[in-house]
């Protein structure tokens, strides 16, 4: 952790049990970040919180350290199975595996129990974690309210609240399901409440507003904002100049651990493999891999052992990967707020990191949005003969799944729906293929 981050406040003034106290010394922390010095003394008073802070600055440790507290200090209350005295919510499967990594070094000698749940993967490995006492329950809003329909556990027990990226739970759709479990917590005076976002917009302090009591809210705004520590560059490549100037750039920087973000998975799956044929080795994870396959490439990259990543937004926010040297946008995102988000992969903890994006021929017109956004230009880079490589040829490396059914268009049909087969009169194909273009209707979230 770069040392200017950090404030003048120790861990050890704070008023925590000594278990808590070993767990930071065993893992190195000493100092408090802003966002830590600000919220802690707050939260270790039993008063709501609200706090607003750049991504990479400490607030997982903070509401962790505030809910544990709050449990530690309660030890008459009873752990008992489904009945978690800490909800914790996030947006995306990868955050919430962060927190629970996190969640995991600091109860170690506490007793506390975790659990957790996100869509995608081990369904009832999950539901058999209610039947063991558990204390902080951590998850992704559609899998944690599918278990609680099924009164797997009950909320009426819950001592502390965490709304974690709560900017991003509007974004992604999931305020409905988020409203629907806070309906089901004991009232905002009865239990702690903390919300962590990098924006406090309008919509979220309503959030706060409507399901905390008389939250404080406590913005820490940087000396030096993550895009001002990022260099930033861009580069207007032909698209068939796009792998050749990539791999040209991979060898001038040689970059020691870099993410290289697209905007879909066939394109994800095209540079992954002309970085393997290249002999590049490189991880690759976007919304459709297996959930336990994602995991083990995302932990391979974290330990180094590759030393590339290829991903879609997927892994844009909530993933704390230490020392990511080098972003690559690969495709320019549609969104200014996107393009902060995937370059804030580095630039972790007051460290810098550098961002180098291409403007092709498809993505181009996303820099104004970009520019506008982040409120200023990004510098533009020559393109030289030096800079592009003849690619190897690639290799296909992945089976890709056909776009096209041979019945009924593509993928499955949604429920209700009906395959179009060779035979049948015109009405029937035309109703069909008005049912196809309608929206399939809207369920609970479960895979983040």
């Amino acid at each position: 952790m770069s040392k200017h981050h950090l404030t003048e406040v120790k861990f050890s003034s704070l008023p925590l049990e000594a278990s808590l106290q070993q767990a930071l010394i065993d893992n190195n922390f000493e100092y408090c970040t802003p966002i830590q010095a600000e919220t802690l003394p707050v939260l270790l008073a039993n008063k709501d919180c609200a706090g607003q802070a750049q991504t990479g600055t400490g607030k997982t440790l903070a509401f962790l350290l505030g809910c544990m507290q709050r449990l530690l200090s309660q030890p008459e209350i009873e752990t008992l199975p489904g009945k978690p005295k800490v909800l914790i919510l996030a947006p995306t499967r990868e955050l919430a595996l962060q927190i629970h990594k996190d969640a995991d070094l600091l109860v170690k000698n506490t007793g506390l129990k975790l659990a957790i749940c996100y869509g995608g993967k081990a369904y009832e490995q999950q539901k058999n974690q209610f039947t063991q006492p558990v204390d902080i329950l951590i998850g992704t809003p559609g899998r944690l309210i599918d278990f609680l329909k099924q009164k797997l556990y009950s909320l009426k027990f819950a001592q502390c609240l965490v709304l974690d990226e709560a900017d991003r739970m509007f974004d992604m759709g999931f305020i409905n399901d988020v409203r629907y479990m806070l309906r089901r917590l004991p009232p905002p005076e009865q239990r702690l409440s903390m919300l962590f976002s990098a924006t406090m917009a309008q919509k979220v302090m309503e959030l706060a507003y409507e399901h905390m009591n008389n939250a404080e809210l406590i913005k820490i705004e940087s000396d030096s904002p993550a895009v001002e520590r990022i260099a930033q560059s861009i580069y207007h490549p032909g698209n068939d100049e796009k792998i050749p100037l990539l791999l040209g750039l991979i060898k001038k920087f040689q970059p020691e651990r870099s993410i290289i973000f697209v905007n879909t998975k066939h394109a994800a799956i095209r540079v992954w493999e002309y970085l393997m044929s290249n002999d590049y080795p490189a991880a690759l994870i976007s919304g459709d891999i297996q959930q336990s396959k994602r995991e083990s490439l995302l932990k391979k990259f974290q330990d180094g052992e590759y030393a590339f990543l290829v991903a879609t937004d997927v892994a844009s926010r909530g993933l704390h990967i230490p020392d990511v040297t080098h972003v690559f946008n690969y495709d320019l995102p549609d969104l200014g707020e996107d393009y902060v988000h995937r370059i804030g992969r580095t630039a972790r903890v007051g460290n810098k990191g550098h961002s180098i994006s291409f403007a092709c021929e498809d993505y181009a017109m996303n820099l104004m949005d970009i520019e506008t956004y982040i409120e200023r230009s990004v510098p533009n880079e020559p393109i030289t003969a030096e800079l592009l490589i003849k690619p190897v040829p690639r290799k296909r490396l992945m089976k890709q799944k056909p776009r096209g059914k041979p019945q009924g268009g593509r993928g499955k049909p949604h429920q209700g729906q009906h395959r179009s087969g060779s035979s049948g009169n015109g009405n029937n194909n035309q109703k069909q293929s008005s049912q196809r273009r309608r929206r399939a209707p809207s369920k609970p979230q479960q895979s983040t």
